[in-house]
C-alpha cells in the first residue's frame, strides 16, 4: 500500500498568483531587484508582522544579498514615491525589510505554510520574467542605438545633399554666351522675337 502524501483541501484552494501582479510590485532599491515585507507577506497570506518575527527567529538564514532592511532615507523616499501614509497616521513605523529573489525564497521556507510554499515558485518566476524584459530591453536598446546611429548618418548624408542642391539653385545663371563672328545689324533684327 502506497502512502504517498496527499495534499490538503487547503493547498487545493489556494489561488494562483498572477506573475504580473507580483512583477509589478517588485522595485529596485540599492541596484537590486526586490520586493518588500508588506507586499511578500500579502502573497504568501500572512500578515506582515507574522513575516518580521519569522525573519527575526531564523535572522542567520537570511545575509545581506538575501534581505536588508531600508535605510531612513530609502524609506522617505519609498514614501514620496508611492504617497503612503506617514508614522503619524496609521502607517509604518519603521522601515520595511526588502527581500531580493532568494530572500523571497527563504522568506517562504522560514513561513512554513502551505501558501507561502506553493506561492514562492510565483515569486521566483516573477523575478525571472523580470529579468528577462530587463534583459530584452538592454538588447532593444543597443538596436535602437545602432539605428539611430545609422539614421544620424544617413541625415547628414541628406542635408549635404540638401545644402549642395540650395547653393546650385541660390547661384545666378551664367550670362548668355555672345556669338563669335561678324554680326550685321539686320542679323540683330531678325533674331529678335
Amino acid at each position: 500500500m502506497s502512502t504517498a502524501a496527499k495534499p490538503s483541501a487547503d493547498a487545493a484552494s489556494i489561488e494562483p498568483l498572477s506573475i504580473g501582479e507580483v512583477a509589478q510590485r517588485i522595485t529596485v532599491i540599492r541596484g537590486q531587484r526586490v520586493l518588500l515585507d508588506a507586499d511578500l507577506a500579502r502573497f504568501y497570506g500572512e500578515t506582515t508582522k507574522r513575516l518580521n518575527q519569522q525573519i527575526k527567529r531564523n535572522r542567520a538564514r537570511f545575509p545581506e544579498d538575501f534581505m536588508f532592511q531600508l535605510s531612513d532615507e530609502e524609506f522617505a523616499n519609498l514614501r514620496l514615491q508611492f504617497a503612503t501614509s506617514s508614522s503619524g497616521h496609521g502607517g509604518r513605523r519603521h522601515a520595511p525589510l526588502a527581500f531580493t529573489e532568494h530572500g523571497a525564497i527563504m522568506a517562504s521556507m522560514v513561513l512554513n505554510s502551505e501558501r507561502a510554499t506553493a506561492l514562492g515558485v510565483h515569486v521566483v518566476r516573477a523575478f525571472l520574467e523580470l529579468r528577462g524584459l530587463v534583459s530584452a530591453n538592454k538588447e532593444l536598446a543597443s538596436k535602437v542605438h545602432t539605428l539611430e546611429r545609422k539614421v544620424s548618418v544617413h541625415e547628414r548624408n541628406i542635408a549635404e545633399l540638401v545644402d549642395s542642391m540650395a547653393e546650385l539653385l541660390a547661384t545666378p545663371p551664367p550670362p548668355p554666351k555672345r556669338a563669335i563672328g561678324f554680326v550685321t545689324h539686320e542679323d540683330k533684327k531678325t533674331s529678335k522675337p
